[in-house]
């Protein structure tokens, strides 16, 4: 189930703002009946007319993209800054699935898709991501596992994290290592490092469930794979 005026942007007729005065007016019926409640959900065999025209076929899109740093995780910005989408060659209004930091780099992947969007970022599901994560100071192991066992961010406690990979600069006085998470919160690995006083200096995914940077060059994309796919939504399953 997705949100009506969702439905109506994703069909690439009108931005979801559009949409939401289309249905305020009238215009928008589900199975017949006017529908002006902005909260309304429809399922994909519900008939969806607008303007009395029924809305085209949409044709689900799904990318990875390697993300660059210095471009912000949305469609578009009041700031005019760039957005992931800039780097997708496509028609399609596709979104970020999550988000990555504007200056953090990695695996993003990207998607027309609500339901597969949904499967990928709900803290129900449990899909890993890997970053790799430089940090200043010296992260001892008692630190480690005390981010493992979870830290807490504006009062609630963080799920159980890993720790792999520690190596150590010596001379900089920084760590590098890689952070295995199963949430999305808000700038989340930032503010945990930020708990135990190692301040981020470098972010980057390198992995979201199985898929990783193998074979893209920074600020590439390329489409998913019909068998990743597959093996996504089976990771969302588990």
């Amino acid at each position: 189930m997705e949100r009506l005026q969702k439905v109506i942007a994703d069909s690439g007729i009108c931005s979801r703002r559009k949409a939401e005065q289309l249905m305020l007016e009238g215009k928008v019926k589900v199975n017949g009946q006017i529908v002006k409640a902005l909260g309304t959900k429809v399922a994909l065999s519900d008939r969806i007319l607008v303007n009395e025209k029924p809305l085209p076929n949409v044709e689900y899109e799904y990318y990875v993209l390697y993300k660059p740093e210095g471009y912000i995780s949305t469609t578009d910005d009041e700031k005019g800054r760039k957005t992931v989408v800039d780097l997708v060659p496509t028609q399609a209004r596709i979104y970020p699935v999550g988000r990555l930091d504007f200056d953090a780099s990695g695996v993003l992947l990207l998607t027309n898709d609500g339901a597969f969007n949904q499967a990928m970022i709900h803290p129900k599901h449990k899909i890993e991501k890997e970053y790799q994560v430089t940090v200043q100071g010296l992260l001892r192991k008692e630190t480690s596992s005390k981010l493992s066992r979870g830290v807490y961010i504006d009062g609630k406690k963080t799920g159980r994290a890993k720790v792999r990979n520690v190596e150590y600069n010596t001379e900089k006085m920084t760590t590098r290592c890689h952070l295995i998470i199963t949430e999305g919160r808000y700038h989340q690995v930032k503010r945990m490092f930020e708990v135990v006083n190692h301040p981020v200096l470098k972010l980057k995914r390198v992995r979201f469930g199985l898929i990783t940077l193998e074979d893209l060059k920074k600020g590439e994309v390329r489409r998913l794979k019909p068998h990743e796919l597959k093996q996504l939504y089976v990771l969302s399953k588990k």
